[in-house]
């Protein structure tokens, strides 16, 4: 039976691609050595670190090889990495979270685009804009960082979802761990019949 060539696609983090989910599980039954893999993907996505990466697995079922295409990040991603930011304002036209020089705009358009040509500079422009990030008009001064860091808190406390969820997953987990418990009783009541 021919299969030919599959392709997984995955989110991973730059440099810390793992063969836990979401890659393991989908290469194992292709008989590839999952090692090689995770360290090929690892060497290419290593200078994107702390950059989630979008990456391809080809490979082809026959002969169980395989080739990896890294994509790039996000234009917002880059341009956090370029500036040394972990997140860009909460109120975008309000309070800055930064601000990019011409030559960090090219930067990052040759790294999202392959090329610095005016209309990809434009492009991270644009993105820098609802970012909260401004265009050669230098660092932040004190009143603005302090501006940029209540517009991330009051973006935070806007969205209080996560400690919701944490406490259902936290349900949920004991839900499952009650049947193992009952289980466990009965287990031992046949054991106590067989003997």
């Amino acid at each position: 039976m021919i299969m030919g060539k599959q392709t997984i696609e995955a989110l991973v983090e730059g440099g810390k691609a793992s063969a836990g989910p979401p890659l393991g599980p989908a290469l194992g039954p292709m008989g590839v050595n999952i090692g090689q893999v995770i360290a090929e993907i690892n060497k290419k996505t290593a200078e994107l670190a702390g950059m989630k990466v979008p990456v391809k697995v080809i490979v082809d079922t026959d002969t169980k090889e395989f080739e990896i295409e890294v994509g790039t990040p996000p234009v917002a991603a880059l341009i956090k990495k370029e500036l040394g930011l972990k997140k860009g304002s909460g109120a975008a036209g309000g309070a800055r979270a930064g601000d990019i020089t011409e030559e960090q705009a090219k930067r990052v358009a040759k790294a999202k685009f392959g090329s610095d040509d005016k209309p990809f500079v434009e492009q991270v422009k644009g993105t820098c804009r609802s970012m909260g990030i401004t265009f050669g008009e230098g660092e932040l001064s004190a009143e603005e960082n302090k501006a940029a860091e209540e517009s991330r808190k009051s973006a935070k406390m806007a969205a209080p979802a996560a400690p919701a969820e944490e406490g259902e997953k936290k349900e949920g987990e004991e839900g499952k761990k009650e049947p193992e418990k009952e289980e466990k009783p009965k287990k031992d009541e046949k054991t106590a019949e067989k003997k």
